[in-house]
């Protein structure tokens, strides 16, 4: 289960760390270079002990909108019902679901126990594009995550991730679906507000 946590510790590694502003940047360069990053803060001595927790995620947190389209996250974790929803119910949607990402993965940043990421290869095609990853432990155990990213304004942004074959978007979607047809929209937004915190 541990590989699990730590794949989830390095998607939000990516998640909260700044990455240069360069259109022409490579997939694999941005997702290599977020990650050689968030390893510099998490091995800063200056921060490891608990009573800096915040003050890390703060830093890793830093421009999270240069790297993830939280938006179109949303939309696809939405599914089906992001059409039934007006613009300004979808753009609250994608604030709220962007928070509780934030938090959900921030909780995350005390698993990190000296894992290593080896970002390896890319595929593209045309707009899109996915970057192969691995986590490798102490022991010498590895977890993938898959980064998938698409080309916007001239930039490439994460949509999704998956971990050991387990797409986040899709993991959500299915439970939000459930969530919305079971009940209703609104308890959905008020299931993730209490989890955003």
């Amino acid at each position: 289960m541990r590989p699990l946590f730590i794949a989830c510790l390095f998607t939000a590694l990516i998640f909260f760390h700044r990455l240069p502003s360069v259109s022409a940047a490579e997939p694999v360069d941005q997702i290599r270079s977020a990650v050689d990053r968030a390893m510099r803060i998490l091995n800063d001595p200056n921060l490891m002990s608990k009573d800096k927790k915040k003050e890390r995620v703060n830093r890793l947190r830093e421009i999270v909108d240069s790297l993830f389209d939280f938006e179109e996250m949303a939309k696809r974790a939405l599914g089906s019902h992001w059409r039934s929803r007006t613009p300004t119910e979808q753009r609250d949607f994608a604030t709220l679901f962007r928070r509780f990402l934030e938090k959900i993965y921030a909780d995350k940043s005390d698993l990190y126990e000296g894992e290593k990421i080896v970002v390896s290869r890319q595929t593209v095609d045309k707009d899109y594009a996915e970057v192969d990853s691995k986590i490798i432990n102490k022991q010498g155990e590895k977890s993938s995550v898959l980064y998938r990213l698409r080309q916007t304004d001239g930039k490439w942004k994460v949509y999704d991730v998956v971990v050991e074959g387990v797409s986040i978007v899709n993991n959500y979607r299915s439970q939000f679906h459930r969530i919305i047809t079971q009940s209703s929209y609104e308890e959905l937004i008020k299931r993730i507000k209490e989890k955003a915190g």
